[in-house]
This record gives C-alpha cells, structure tokens and sequence, in this order.
C-alpha cells in the first residue's frame, strides 16, 4: 500500500469529518478521535520529554496551548533554522540539516518554491534538487522537526517570490487575490505538495509539525477572505490536523488575521521584543509567541554594497526571546545560491538581486561555520538539556589553476528563427520565461539626433544600430530614453534585452520581461516635437537553457581581438579545466561583463562586473577528477576570458569606488525661499507615528527638514516613510525616487536613503557618523500628487537611535534649488 493510501485510509477512519484549530487549545480540548489507530512509532521527541520510550502515533500532536507550544503533551520552544533546499546542492542536504542541529536548533523552517516545483502547468516536479520528501525525511532522520511553508507567495528574494512566470501568460491575472485562475491553480499546487508529504505530518509519525498560510500578506494588501480561501486549500489538501499558522509585521498582523490561525511576527536583529510582540499579548493574552523570521543578515543587490549584521545583537535577540519562552525561527540560518535565473528583485523601483544568498547567516554560502555561528552556538548551549550536537565534517574548498577558453559562439550569427509581429509584445507572450530576447525592426530616415524611448525595458537592454553598439538601458537607473545619431531609411535597430529576476516583493510581482509597452522615436523639426511609434518586428527569443547554449555554431576565440571596448565579443564561451581532486571552489567572473555561467550542465547563476559578488560558487560535488566543462553567456562581452577558482568567495567588491550617495558633488540645499507646509514634533518611542497637514498640498517634490533628535545627539534615521492623500491612503512608493539627502552612511552599513522607501521596516536611512543637523531629504514622487500627510517609522531598536524630534515639511511642483 503507498504512503498516499496510508494516509487516506488513516483520514478514512478519523470519526470526526471536519476539525478547526482554535488559535489557543488546552490539552483537554483535543477530541481523542482525532488520532490514528496505527501504532507505529518514531524517534522525534520534544526536548523536554523525560521518558526513554517514544511516542506512539497516538500521542504524537502539536498545538498552541496556553502561552505555550505542546508538542506531544509537554511544553515545546520551537528553535528553528531557516534553509531552502533548492538553494543547497542535494548531496550537501544532510550536512546543512546537521550543521543547524549542531548549532542548538531543533526544527527545520522551509518554503516551497512553487515555480521550481511547477516549471509548467501541470508538469510537477519533486526529484532531484526539487526532491521535498526526501528533505524531509533527512530532517527526520536528524531528529529535526519541520515548519512547512507552502506559499503559494513565498518572497524569499527568489524569482516572483516563487510564482510560475506562466501566470502572466493571462495578462489580465490578479496575483494573490481572488482570482479564479490564480487560485484554480493555487488548488493544484497544494494538492500535489499535500502529495509529496503525504504521512510525514507530525500525527501521522512524521517530522511537520506546522504550515504556514500565504506570506507576510499584509505588505501585500488587506483582504481576509483571500487569507481565508488559502487556509481553506491547505486544511482541504493537509487534512484538519495539522496546525496552521500565518506571520506578518507588528505594524500589520492584524489586518488580515484570521481567529482560527496561530498568529507570529516576523521582525529583524536589534528590534525592540516587548514591543514587536506587545499589539499580540494585548488580543491574544494566551497566544504562544513566536518571531516566525528573525533577520540574522540581509540580502545584497547588484550595484550595491555588501550586507552584514551584527553577532551580537542577533544572539541578544535570541537570548531574549529564549528567556521569555518565545519561539523563533532564524532567518537565514543558511542562506545557500541563487542558482541559474532563481534570483529574484525588490521594489520600489528595481533592484535585482545577486546570485549568492549568503545572508551574513550563521552558515556561510558554502555551509561553513562562520564566527556568528560559533558565538551563537555557545550561546545556545545554555539553553539545551544536553551537549550539543557533534558537528559534521567541514566540507573542503580548494582552488582551480587559472585557465583560458577557447571557443566562443557571437551571438548575433547564432540567433534562432524569429517571429514576426507587427506591435511589441513581452517576453511571456512567446512562452518564454528567463534569458534574454532580441527585437528587430527598420529605422525611419532622420536628418537630426533623435530620441529613442523603450517603455519599459525589463530589465537591462543594449542598443546597436545597423551592427553598431550605441548604448544600454538599465532599468535599475529608471533609463528608458537614449540618443541615437541620423540615420538612413531601412537603417536595422537592434534591441536585445536581458530579463533579471522578477520582483518578489510588494504589488509590482506582476513583473513582464522584455519590452513591455512600445517603442518610439521622437525628432525635433523646427521647433516641434515628431514622434513615431515603431512597428512590425522581427523577435528572437534566446532562451536561458543549455539546449540553446549548445545549438550554436562555437569558433575559436584566438580568431576575435578585442573591440575598441577592450571587450571580446558578446556569446557563449566555452573552455575546459581539469580538476585533480574535487572540492568547493569559487570562480572568478571579474573579467567579464554581464550572464551566466554552467558548469557540467549545472547552473552556477548570474554574474555582473558591477558587483558586490566576483565569484560564482561552484560546489566540489558538481566537478568530476578530470575534465569538466564550462559555458559562459556574456551579454556584455568579457575583457579577458579566463578564470580561476578561489578557495573562498569575492562578495564584497564594487566596481565602483564611489559610494551610491544621493547627492552630487558640493551640492546643498536651499530652503531660504520656501516656506514649509507643515512643521511638528515627533514623541519618543517605537512604532508608527502620522502627522496630519492642516490642509492638503500639491507637489511632486518633497522636502523633509529635521531640526535635532530626541536624544539629543547629531543622528538622523528613519526606518520607513509615507505620506498620505486626501482620502487618508498611503501613496504608492513605486515611482519614488531619493533626489537629496544631506548625508548617508555607506560606510559602516548600507544605510542610503532609498532604504526608506524599501517595504522593508527592519532596514533604514542613517545619516553618517559626525555629520550635524539640521538633515535633509528630498523625495521626488515622480508626478503630482495632493498629499495631506506623513507617516514615519522610526529604527526599531527600544533606544530607537536617530529618531527625530522637530522637523518641516515642504511641497513644490518644481525642484528645489541647490547652491554649490
């Protein structure tokens, strides 16, 4: 009989049809028939179980009691790591879930990655690296408990926050809402995830003893009957037994919590715990708490610097919460890579994000202990009934002679058979979901510069006229518009357009690839603007997979010279190295421009000369003793084709030195003129304040001015800003842009002004160390806007460093004025 035929017939004899979990159950409340008849037992026991025998499958239940979690009749601190399988080679599975159990956790919290699992409608894939159960099981096997979290939305700085690009085929689909198709096909997902874990719920002997409802929904929107109609699949799909949870932020949980869910927060190092927590306590006075994402790090972004976050705030955290009883799952505990296309982007605005998920996590990238790792297991330790686990074997890392390739294959001569439209159309509309796509059309005659505009390229596009480079767009940069020189009638336009990750976080997850709107050409005759719209188009799709890779007609590189660049041309290159004995190892990509790299047909990711990350890691268990193959996709083209291997990772190297300040040179505010709209004073403390104007404004420009802290000392930070319209609702962020800002600290952290608009409350603007008030900022909202308040959130520190006091506001259609 299968597992799924187990499970059915266990349902079967349940005697009671439907259950629903109440948020807080007393052990006598649970209905004795709602437990198998089976008698097998397993080797999971909670820490504070006594007894040498192991539960039967009859005692085995997990539950939210009285301020407290019960895991088979005893109280249960969940100390829960956060890892991703897809983001760890299958062979090094078990020494990630060990590293995590000898670090003093005891649970395994994980999301499911709904479009790796269904790269296609209705062709599901758990095998291989995308094996789930088999995750599970080597959990088990550990005696590591689970956290399922099935999405369908996940974040998790992956591509669409785990959706299938293929949703976009219906361009009219609302995402994470009531859509019928969305949530037709939301049903089949779970379904077959419900499949893939069938008899490995903690009642039926296995190691899951909760899943979680959707993600962090209220950064989304509010909408409780969507909230409720997810929770509805997953209990259909589970069974009414397994315990179901939903996370969100302090400042938004209620919106959409619903009364028969397990309620936690999510909240980052350095928060101030009473007070993430004291809204809950106040509804809930019986509710176990948990911080379902603890931020041990943070993620980096391309063009920016690298992230990293303090040790010691993040074990005072923990240790807080540990002191409270307070359950905590740390996210990342191990953050693993990006392979292939997986990497996601954030919004407002775009910014895609690197290849490696390090995290500044506990476990580094390639699963090695890291100082932050041997503090806090110390400090676990403290809390733990016995020594703690042996930690496995470390795994080796080792170097890779530098080598040169020797084929290449131009890409221009190695384009496929294209479509023909006669209007724009995305990159979903071809059925192409990642890599890149090239748009052909004939130029009009213009006798003057012109102005060509791509709305909207997503995400980086080059421009050639006739064969020849005129420039790029990168939408990181809001670049849409370029000049091009006059040309002749027939004249061919190249637009090749690279598509990064899909944004997986807030309302612009509806990310199209390609272009997504039109092309136009505009001339100035006499005094008057011409534009063209340009049509009928010639579309090659150039599909990110080893089969186009390897269908192309490879030369050898020895018969190319560099252009006036310095750069070789833009295609695949392919080279072979030998490896005497195997071992992690990390490429270096630093000569080369801008793709993506394999290796033996695996996919390493993407790399991108601007950095921070040179390297791509490659792991020791996907080289073979002997030759190996590599292929390169350089879109850009590289300086120097040639690589080596490292035996530790380059994740902290701009190519710039200049720090990404929001303000040019000797460049300073003038607010002589102006006269504020609204002025106030902000009260000490944590949590969000708003300030209503006296009357609405209209602007596109706004000037923040702020006179001295609450402290009393020179700093400034804001964590995260809005402002609000005439119907009281907060403006949308997306469009916004830093167009000032006295000061930022880039040096000690990345804490740019931009992050105060970044959807994310445990990041945040600071200005840098010395610098005096008053501070600056000015915000350019990107059109006109009546706007009739502001909504501030300080850092969420308890000390709250940098809040302010005393402050002014200011609106104006127009820019302000800046002496030099």
């Amino acid at each position: 009989m299968t597992i799924i035929q187990n499970r059915i017939l266990a349902i079967a004899m349940i005697t009671l049809a439907t259950y629903v979990l109440p948020p807080v159950i007393k052990p006598n409340d649970i209905p004795q028939n709602l437990n198998s008849t089976s008698t097998k037992t397993i080797s999971l026991t909670a820490e504070s179980q006594e007894t040498n025998t192991s539960p039967t499958i009859n005692d085995m239940r997990f539950y939210a009691g009285d301020g407290e979690f019960i895991l088979n009749g005893k109280p249960f601190i969940i100390k829960a790591a956060e890892l991703h399988y897809p983001r760890i080679p299958r062979e090094y599975w078990e020494h990630r879930i060990q590293m995590c159990k000898s670090l003093g956790m005891n649970t395994i919290c994980l999301y499911v990655f709904w479009n790796a699992h269904e790269p296609e409608p209705d062709r599901f894939d758990f095998n291989g690296q995308n094996d789930l159960s088999e995750f599970i099981n080597l959990c088990k096997k550990n005696d590591m408990y689970v956290i399922l979290r099935p999405g369908p939305y996940v974040c998790a700085e992956w591509e669409m926050g785990g959706l299938p690009w293929w949703l976009l085929k219906k361009k009219e689909i609302r995402l994470r809402e009531s859509d019928p198709y969305f949530l037709e096909r939301v049903d089949r997902f779970q379904k077959a995830v419900a499949e893939e874990v069938a008899g490995l719920t903690i009642e039926d002997g296995g190691p899951i003893i909760m899943a979680q409802v959707e993600n962090e929904y209220g950064s989304y929107g509010t909408d409780k009957n969507y909230v409720g109609q997810i929770r509805d699949m997953i209990r259909k799909n589970f069974g009414d037994r397994l315990t179901l949870f939903q996370c969100d932020w302090a400042s938004n949980f209620m919106n959409n919590g619903l009364d028969d869910l397990i309620w936690t927060i999510n909240f980052g190092t350095g928060a101030n715990i009473d007070k993430q927590f004291a809204k809950l306590k106040e509804a809930r006075p019986e509710s176990p708490l948990m911080c379902s994402e603890f931020w041990s790090g943070w993620f980096d972004k391309w063009g920016g610097k690298h992230e990293t976050r303090s040790a010691d705030k993040m074990i005072a955290g923990i240790t807080e919460m540990l002191d409270k009883n307070i359950s905590f799952s740390l996210y990342m505990t191990h953050g693993g890579t990006n392979w292939g296309h997986w990497a996601g982007a954030n919004s407002p605005g775009f910014a895609p994000d690197v290849t490696s998920y390090d995290y500044d996590a506990p476990i580094n990238e390639h699963g090695a202990a890291t100082p932050k790792y041997h503090a806090l297991r110390k400090a676990l330790a403290k809390y733990a009934s016995g020594k703690p686990a042996t930690m496995p074997k470390a795994i080796p890392t080792g170097k890779i002679s530098k080598f040169s390739f020797t084929d290449v294959a131009p890409l221009f001569p190695n384009l496929p058979s294209p479509k023909t439209d006669v209007e724009i159309k995305t990159m979903e509309d071809y059925n192409q979901g990642f890599g890149s796509i090239l748009y052909r059309t004939k130029l009009p005659a213009t006798s003057t510069s012109t102005t060509l505009t791509v709305n909207d390229p997503h995400d980086f596009a080059q421009i050639f006229i006739d064969g020849m480079y005129i420039g790029k767009l990168d939408r990181r940069l809001g670049e849409k518009s370029i000049q091009i020189p006059p040309v002749k009638a027939g004249s061919q336009l190249d637009i090749l357009v690279e598509a990064m990750g899909r944004i997986n976080f807030g309302r612009a997850i509806k990310d199209f690839k390609g272009i997504t709107d039109s092309v136009t050409l505009s001339e100035n005759r006499d005094g008057h603007i011409f534009v063209c719209t340009l049509r009928n188009w010639e579309v090659f799709n150039l599909e990110d997979n080893m089969e186009f890779y390897d269908s192309m007609e490879f030369m050898p590189l020895g018969a190319f010279s560099p252009g006036e660049d310095g750069r070789l041309p833009m295609g695949v290159y392919r080279a072979t190295f030998t490896v005497s004995k195997p071992a992690d190892t990390f490429l270096n990509f630093a000569s080369w421009g801008k793709g993506l790299a394999y290796v033996n047909g695996k996919p390493l990711g993407r790399f991108w000369e601007i950095g921070p990350q040179q390297t791509l890691y490659l792991p020791g268990c996907w080289l073979k003793k002997g030759d190996n193959e590599i292929v390169v996709f350089d879109i850009i083209g590289p300086r120097e084709a040639t690589t080596e291997g490292f035996d530790s990772p380059v994740l902290d190297q701009l190519q710039s030195v200049t720090p990404p300040l929001h303000r040019k040179n000797s460049e300073k505010l003038n607010l002589s003129m102006e006269s504020p709209v609204a002025s106030g004073s902000f009260i000490p403390g944590n949590g969000w304040q708003q300030l209503n104007f006296a009357q609405p404004s209209t602007g596109r420009y706004i000037g923040i001015e702020m006179l001295n802290s609450i402290h009393g000392d020179d700093l400034a930070a804001i964590s995260e800003l809005y402002f609000i319209d005439e119907k009281g609702e907060r403006i949308s962020r997306e469009s916004w842009k830093i167009r000032y800002a006295d000061s930022e600290d880039v040096e000690s952290g990345n804490h740019a002004a931009d992050k105060l608009y970044d959807l994310q409350e445990s990041t945040y603007w600071s200005t840098a160390s010395g610098a005096k008030y008053p501070h600056y900022i000015v915000i350019d909202l990107g059109s006109e806007k009546r706007i009739s308040g502001m909504q501030y959130l300080p850092r969420m520190e308890a000390e709250t460093p940098g809040a302010i006091k005393d402050f002014r506001i200011y609106v104006k259609s127009s820019d302000f004025n800046y002496s030099k």
